[in-house]
């Protein structure tokens, strides 16, 4: 379909939390556009003054409702280039710019992508959780059907989870995952990303959810480690590839040992065994 005009939507990532976490591209973007959409105005005018950045701003959030759609593809439609920003990270991600996205598409105009930040990646990078494969949930659902079975898919699927959590619901999320993790994974709560406050907190789930009882303060991403990819009786190959990943992820030997001992039906006497011939292979290597 055409008839846009040459009109372009550029979806732009922006900082999640230090100002200089910014891309030349997306700085060009936003002086270039002739109108940024921004989910918080208040933020997207910090981050433009900070770059001496003059930019026309306009919110766009999920109460816009489908005439600030329309006028949007307006403007599109008359060769304007429309710049769209979250309150931070990329959007569409757990925010309500994909309902324009598809809009913009359908009616023929051009969209970009800017690529940077984002607190998924940057949480999965910095959490030490091993993962082979990740999955995003974004934020839980708050109660009902919905919730229990998104916290059953959490225990029963494979993949690392990663989730997004409000201050004020983080104690209780972690309470039901402790109910039914308890000590058999672990976890970590990254807080304030990139920020000056910036923490990763790691532990079981009962001990995160001991540890924050009271709650706490900032924007939260939960990096969750999946169910064992390990059979439950593994030749000693398997065995050796899932104590390496563990050791990589900055697990102790006896924690480690545990933990495989669980999964995997074996003594946990073995797999301790097994754990220190590693250890003591590398340390000799490293000689």
């Amino acid at each position: 379909m055409s008839g846009n005009g040459g009109g372009l939507l550029s979806v732009v990532s922006t900082p999640i939390g230090n100002l200089e976490d910014v891309t030349l591209r997306c700085l060009r973007t936003l002086r270039e556009a002739d109108l940024v959409l921004a989910e918080d105005t208040r933020r997207t005018r910090k981050l433009c003054s900070h770059h001496v950045i003059d930019a026309k701003l306009r919110a766009f959030h999920a109460h816009s409702g489908p005439q600030a759609i329309e006028q949007v593809l307006a403007m599109l439609a008359e060769g304007k280039h429309v710049a769209l920003v979250t309150d931070a990270g990329t959007p569409v991600v757990s925010d309500p710019g994909g309902e324009l996205v598809n809009a913009a598409r359908e009616a023929g105009a051009r969209v970009e992508v800017i690529p940077g930040p984002s607190a998924l990646t940057a949480a999965v990078a910095v959490a030490g959780i091993p993962l082979s494969a990740v999955r995003f949930v974004g934020f839980l659902p708050r109660s009902g059907r919905r919730r229990r079975e998104a916290l059953t898919s959490i225990v029963e699927r494979p993949e690392a989870t990663v989730l997004f959590e409000s201050p004020h619901r983080l104690a209780a999320t972690l309470a039901e995952l402790a109910a039914q993790l308890g000590d058999t994974r672990r976890m970590a709560v990254c807080r304030e990303l990139t920020k000056l406050h910036e923490s990763v907190v790691r532990g079981s789930a009962t001990e995160l959810a001991e540890h924050f009882r009271d709650g706490t303060r900032g924007e939260l991403t939960l990096v969750i480690e999946g169910g064992s990819s390990v059979d439950a009786a593994p030749d000693a190959q398997q065995l050796d590839d899932a104590i390496t990943e563990g050791l990589d992820g900055g697990a102790s030997p006896r924690d480690l040992a545990k933990t495989l001992a669980e999964r995997t039906g074996l003594p946990k006497r073995e797999v301790y065994a097994r754990i220190q011939q590693l250890v003591d292979g590398q340390t000799d290597d490293a000689d």
